[in-house]
């Protein structure tokens, strides 16, 4: 079965939610977004701001659908303040990779984990394309999805800008 890339395609945020929380991908792309109230977000944003300032080509767009952290040379570099969701990150940036693809475009990747200064080289495989297929597949059901998924609590809840909207009726 051959694969409707143009028809499932999404943004790299979307790759990453689908990784860490199935509500906060649903109601991400129902347009409830709580990132602009959230320190962890601000944060972030700003070490990226200030991450790597020399570089040319930071927040490279692409279709207007994908915005790459930077491209350098044969990679795409994705900045990321720490390690704690290393699976989101890296199937973002193997999305990035699988996209380019897509376009006749071949590239390595970098997740650069800032606050610990480290980096992690990925390279798109057979395997991995078919892992972002399939995610492709479930984003597009769980988006289609009338109501959100049920509620789970996971151990980034507290920290997640849609803990208070999840939790609301918590005691």
């Amino acid at each position: 079965m051959e694969l409707d890339f143009e028809k499932l395609k999404v943004q790299g945020v979307k790759i990453n939610y689908y990784y860490i929380c199935k509500r906060k991908l649903w109601l991400f792309d129902k347009g409830i977004t709580m990132e602009q109230n959230s320190d962890r977000v601000l944060s972030g944003k700003l070490i990226h701001e200030k991450s790597y300032p020399r570089l040319k080509n930071k927040e490279v767009m692409i279709d207007d659908i994908l915005k790459l952290d930077i491209m350098q040379g044969e990679y795409i570099k994705e900045t990321k303040i720490s390690s704690k969701m290393p699976k989101a990150d890296k199937m973002q940036l193997i999305y990035y990779l699988y996209y380019l693809k897509k376009l006749g475009i071949i590239k390595k990747g970098i997740i650069n984990y800032v606050k610990e200064k480290r980096q992690e080289e990925l390279e798109l495989t057979k395997e991995e394309e078919i892992n972002i297929e399939k995610t492709l597949i479930e984003i597009n059901k769980i988006t289609k999805m009338k109501h959100p998924p049920k509620l789970e609590k996971l151990l980034i809840c507290t920290k997640c800008a849609y803990y208070e909207f999840c939790f609301a009726k918590e005691e």
